[in-house]
């Protein structure tokens, strides 16, 4: 009898585990083919999400990057918000950044979920990640990850006109307003960390630690995934506490 992949390959059976009688074979299979263990027996509450590498959006990254397909995010998203043995998310972030309209769009659908979502940042949540990091219900950061907050930029040909110009500024006040409006951070000293010089080679902006992001008001915690789940798993029990009575909702 094969093992069973989890929910993200449909229900099919894993490659190379057909017919095994070996459960550790069908287990090294697992993490060949799929990067992870075969999933255990019963129905897990919480939906597990990772964002690595970086953000890959409309233009494709060279095979030998490490990317995050933005594509492939978003239909999890939904399927994790419709599906009503899902209670929470659990969202990883291992980026450096990338794509910033793809960040922005995996960023508002986070935002908008209606069940509730905890991310937890280590090792970075650089640059376009920094939106995604403070998208959710509660964020956590661990002590030795940082967070990179600089100007968007622009690679490729550039048109040297003044509405090139206008666009990034228009665009990098998307990003202020959405990591300002989920954290607590105000504008004026997101902005003060976003053009700091002399900090970053070749660059302006700030690398901020895990220390420094919670007394800035980035993020809400210093811990890692055992906060995380114990934070998460209290939100979705005041979640379930709460229940329609009469056309109202009581506690």
């Amino acid at each position: 009898m094969g093992f069973q992949s989890n929910d993200q390959t449909g229900g099919e059976n894993i490659p190379g585990t057909e017919n095994n009688p070996n459960p550790e074979m069908g287990t090294l299979s697992a993490v060949k083919e799929l990067g992870q263990t075969v999933v255990p027996s019963g129905e897990p509450d919480i939906f597990c999400m990772t964002i690595i590498g970086q953000i890959e959006g409309h233009l494709v990254l060279p095979p030998h990057n490490k990317t995050t397909k933005y594509e492939h995010i978003i239909p999890q998203l939904v399927a994790a918000e419709q599906n009503k043995n899902i209670k929470g998310l659990l969202i990883i972030l291992n980026t450096v950044g990338g794509d910033v309209e793809a960040g922005l769009a995996i960023a508002e659908m986070i935002a908008s979920l209606s069940k509730p979502t905890v991310t937890v940042v280590i090792g970075g949540g650089h640059s376009i990640g920094v939106p995604i990091a403070v998208s959710s219900s509660y964020s956590i950061i661990a002590e030795s990850a940082t967070m990179t907050i600089h100007p968007i930029r622009m690679n490729g040909l550039v048109i040297g006109v003044p509405q090139t110009f206008e666009y990034m500024e228009k665009m990098q006040d998307r990003v202020v307003k959405f990591v300002t409006s989920h954290s607590r951070i105000t504008e004026d000293e997101f902005k003060n960390l976003m053009f700091k010089t002399g900090e970053l080679n070749r660059d302006i902006g700030t690398a901020v630690g895990g220390y420094d992001a919670v007394k800035y008001g980035l993020m809400d915690e210093v811990g890692g995934i055992g906060a995380a789940l114990a934070r998460l798993n209290g939100m979705i029990a005041s979640t379930a506490s709460i229940q329609p009575i009469g056309g109202g909702l009581t506690q």
